[in-house]
């Protein structure tokens, strides 16, 4: 199959970006079936973790006492942990 540069649309950014031949007969290859969705900018970014800033939540370690930031909104009937008692507490329910 002879495949040809097409353009299409970022769905991150919205700039056109070119699906190369070469990238289609790679994707062909592969056995993918969708065309990508992103550019490489973005399709990089988002393998970096660049994408939109997490929002933090101050909290107070149950084990240690000490203040933290956890990636959800605490509540009063949840104990909340620090990373370091939590990857603790992990390890002891592992073994």
């Amino acid at each position: 199959m002879m495949y040809q540069d097409k353009t299409l649309i970022c769905k991150e950014c919205g700039r056109e970006f070119i699906w190369t031949a070469g990238e289609q007969q790679f994707y062909a290859e592969k056995g993918f079936s969708n065309e990508p969705q992103r550019c490489k900018e973005c399709r990089d970014a988002r393998k970096k973790g660049a994408g939109p800033a997490r929002e933090m939540y101050d909290a107070v370690c149950a084990a240690c006492g000490r203040p933290c930031k956890v990636p959800f909104r605490p509540r009063d009937d949840r104990p909340v942990y620090c990373s370091e008692c939590f990857a603790k507490m992990k390890d002891t329910a592992a073994t």
